[in-house]
Order: C-alpha cells, then structure tokens, then sequence
C-alpha cells in the first residue's frame, strides 16, 4: 500500500511538472511568434517607398518623409484588433457579457416597480440624465470652437515657422523663440483659460463639463505631439530644400483618429463596417443609461440621507464598503464604454487599424503593468513625450524623477478635471493617485507574477474605488446643502463634508 501512495504521488508530481512545461512553451512559442510577427512587419515598412501606408497603396505626397524617426524611436504602429473583440468571438468569454446586460435588465425592472409601488404610475423622466447633460448645446458651441482652434492655429503657425526656418539664416532661433512663445500662448490661453472659463462662467452641469474639460485636455496632448514630432524634421531638413510640413488633411486625420501620437500615415482597413460602428454606439449609450441605474439604485439612496447622521469613523468605513461594487461598475462601464466602444468606433469609420488602445489590465500582477495596458493611447504620450523627453533632456540619467514626474502629471491632471467637472477641490484622487498608486507601483513591480498578486492588485483597486465614490459623493452633497456664507479662499480649499450638519 505505501508503494503505490508513492506512486500515485509520483503521477500527480509528474502531471504537474508537465502541465508547468506546457505552460513555459505555449508562452516562449506565442512570445517568438509575435516577435517574428513585428519585426517582419516592421522589415516590411522599412521595404516600402515613402508615400506608403500600411496597406501598400500610395498616399498623399509627403515631403521629405524619409526624415521621419525609425519605428524603434518611436510607436509603431500595426494592424490589430481590439482584445475584447478577439475574447468576445469565444463563447465562454461572451456569456460574461450576457451576464452584465441581464443586470441591466433586472436594474431596469427593479427602477421601473419600485417607482410604480411608491408612485402608483411608471416614472420614466430620467432627471439625473436630464439634469447632468444640461446646457449641451453651450457644451457643444465651446467643442467647436475650440476644435477649429487647434486645427488653424497650430498647423499655421508650423507652416509659417517653417518656410521662415531655412531662410533667416542667423536669426532662425530667435524667429523659432518667437513662434514657440505664440504657441505656448496659445496653448494656456486658447486651449486653456479659454474652455475653463465657458466652464465656470455658464456652470455646465457634470457630464457637459466633462464633454468640454476631456476634448481640452485630449487636443492640448494633440497639438502637442503635432509640433512634438515635426519641428524636429524641419531644423534637421537641408538648407535650400523645402521643409516636410505635413498636409492638413494628415492634421485633420490626426485630430480624429483614436489615438496621441502622431504620424503622417497609419495603417488603414479596406472598408468601413457600418454595422459595427452603430453596435459600438449603441453600448456606449447602453452603457450610459447603465451608468444611470447604478446611480440610482446603489448611490443615491445611501447618500441622500447622509447628513442626517453624525459624522463618525464608523459611518465612514461602512460608506466605503458599500461603494466598492458601485465604483467597480462604474470603472468597467467607463472602461468598456470608451476605451472599447467609443474608440473602436472612431477607428473603424476613419478605417484606422491599430486597435491596441488597451491591453489585458484585468490580469496584471503589478501596478506597474496596470498603468501600462489601462489605458495604451494615454500611456504611449506619457511615455514618448514625458518620460523619454525628460529622459533624452538629463542624457539618460535620474529615470526615477523621470517616473515622478509622469506621476505627477498624471496625478495633477486628473485632480484637474475632476476639480472643475464636480465644482469643488477634494484632492482624493490625487492624494490615492500620487500617494498609494505611486508605492504600490514600486512595492507590486514587475517581477511579482504570481497570481495572488493579481488578487493583491483588486482588493486595493476595490478598496480605492470605493474611497473615491464614497468621499466625492459625500463632497457633492454637502455643497448642495450647506452653501458658504463667506467665500475665503480657506472655506474654498476645505472639505465642507467634514463640517456640514445640516439635515436634507
């Protein structure tokens, strides 16, 4: 009996050392195709004519566009689909997302009797929606105009600099002074004062504010990397031959097309899938009225009466804990509503290819790697344009403050728009973001693969969320029931949740 409990283990200690040795050569076997896959690709775009895009038919006549960075300076950009579409063609995977529109469904049904037991009539104004999205059209006005803003300006001005450039001779770094000053003027001022103040000044509620707050931060990081890739193109162009200004249909496209990191072509479909642009429109507006629900049936109800008890540690933890699945839904909603639906559609309808604006974040180890697949559109500009601006600025050297300091900008961004969208300075985010996001990205690094960690990374990521929604919401409540009567700059930077007693 011994031996064959000794044998029995020895299968099972066998079994398992075969399935890890499976394991390590699926992995090194995908790991070297893709790597075969990119570098024949890349091999290929170096084979083509300038002139050309991804799928070997002649584009607009560029000038001088052999000047432009080899791909390993820079993104390169490849055909490929999104994950979730690849997942989604898996039956398994699929039913996951079955599963979260049957939510929908019982959100919608539960609304639609509690409203009829409390009412006796079906109440279906929808007055959160109503009221968030108020004054669009304002909302929209301040769109356009400071779209057509970022389309003349810049290009005008890179154009302009640019046939003066090779022509002054001596003074071609005072005129490049000179052009640099109207572009960073107009950066703070146009793009910056100008969009905050239709903010303030007509008070958009929530969701409009964030309609005009995101499209300025978005187009400050495109007209960024607009200048950022071609001013160096032209101080490197000879004298006597004419700079490679882009076309201003290359800008026009770059505006549009989802994604920060420009280039004079990207890889493009054959056809438009019209079909699948209206499916991707339409979740993000199921997404939207999902998002309502939450609200709704999770939020509102726990915040509604809030101030009607004392403040305590307490009531704030329980708080906490409550809005962590609230907060998880809406973390997968915003996720799946833009970086997937909203981005997808864009990409298809201007037949743009790389689909890649987010990797597998839902199975990070590492906070480090989490920050990386999240969110690859806004990642690749902090990276190129942050991290190895600053970099390539100290000649390599002090990659740690190079890290901060794309943490910081991060950080101070993000307090940013929810600073002027929500009305009120509660620096929640940024204190989670700069303080605890920050260690964990050094404690929970690259190198912890096992998958407990991956269980580490969600409960922080739950306890984070449910932090933000409670202390935001809290905020939200107690500056619509307990107004300053003094306006002090001190009464303006103070949490007025922490001090507000009035009953709702």
């Amino acid at each position: 009996m011994p031996n064959n409990h000794a044998k029995c283990d020895r299968i099972v200690e066998l079994k398992e050392k075969m399935q890890r040795l499976k394991k390590d050569l699926v992995n090194q076997f995908e790991g070297r195709v893709e790597e075969i896959v990119q570098t024949l690709v890349h091999e290929t775009t170096l084979s083509l004519p300038p002139g050309t895009n991804g799928n070997g038919n002649g584009s607009e006549n560029t000038n001088n566009r052999n000047l432009k960075r080899p791909p390993e300076e820079g993104k390169l950009f490849l055909p490929r689909k999104s994950l979730l579409d690849e997942l989604f063609e898996i039956n398994h995977v699929r039913t996951i997302y079955h599963m979260f529109i049957a939510a929908l469904i019982l959100f919608i049904i539960s609304t639609i009797v509690v409203d009829f037991i409390d009412e006796g009539r079906l109440v279906l104004e929808f007055d959160l929606l109503a009221y968030a999205f108020g004054q669009l059209p304002t909302a929209i006005f301040a769109w356009v105009c400071m779209f057509l803003s970022a389309l003349m300006v810049p290009y005008c001005l890179l154009a302009s600099w640019a046939r003066a450039y090779h022509v002054l001779g001596s003074r071609r770094y005072l005129i490049s002074v000179i052009y640099g000053l109207i572009l960073a003027t107009y950066q703070v001022l146009g793009l910056g004062a100008g969009p905050v103040y239709v903010a303030l000044w007509h008070k958009l509620p929530p969701a409009s504010c964030f309609i005009v707050i995101l499209e300025q931060v978005r187009l400050v990081m495109k007209v960024h990397s607009f200048v950022r890739e071609n001013v160096p193109l032209i101080m490197k162009a000879k004298d006597g031959k004419q700079a490679p200004v882009p076309t201003f249909g290359h800008y026009l496209y770059f505006l549009f097309c989802p994604t920060l990191i420009y280039r004079d072509t990207y890889p493009r479909t054959a056809t438009i899938r019209w079909k699948y642009v209206a499916i991707n429109f339409a979740q993000v507006l199921g997404c939207l009225f999902y998002a309502y629900y939450i609200l709704v049936r999770l939020c509102i109800p726990l915040f509604h009466n809030f101030s009607k008890q004392p403040y305590s540690l307490r009531i704030l933890v329980l708080c906490i804990f409550n809005c962590t699945l609230p907060g998880v839904l809406v973390l997968f909603l915003a996720f799946f509503a833009f970086l997937h639906c909203w981005l997808n559609a864009f990409a298809e309808m201007l037949r743009f290819a790389d689909r890649m604006f987010y990797q597998d974040w839902w199975n990070s180890t590492s906070f480090a790697n989490y920050y990386r697949s999240w969110n690859v559109v806004v990642h690749d500009w902090l990276y190129y344009y942050a991290y190895r601006d600053f970099r390539w600025l100290f000649r390599g050297r002090f990659r740690t403050a190079a890290m901060l300091s794309v943490f910081m900008l991060s950080a101070i961004v993000h307090e940013y728009v929810i600073t002027i969208c929500l009305g009120f300075f509660y620096p929640v985010l940024f204190c989670l973001f700069l303080g605890f996001g920050l260690a964990f990205n050094f404690l929970m690094h690259d190198k912890r693969t096992s998958p407990i960690w991956n269980v580490v990374m969600w409960t922080e990521m739950y306890i984070g969320l449910g932090i933000i929604v409670c202390l935001y919401s809290q905020e939200w409540y107690a500056q619509q029931q307990c107004p300053l009567h003094k306006h002090t700059f001190l009464d303006l930077i103070t949490p007025r949740s922490w001090s507000c007693k009035q009953a709702l």
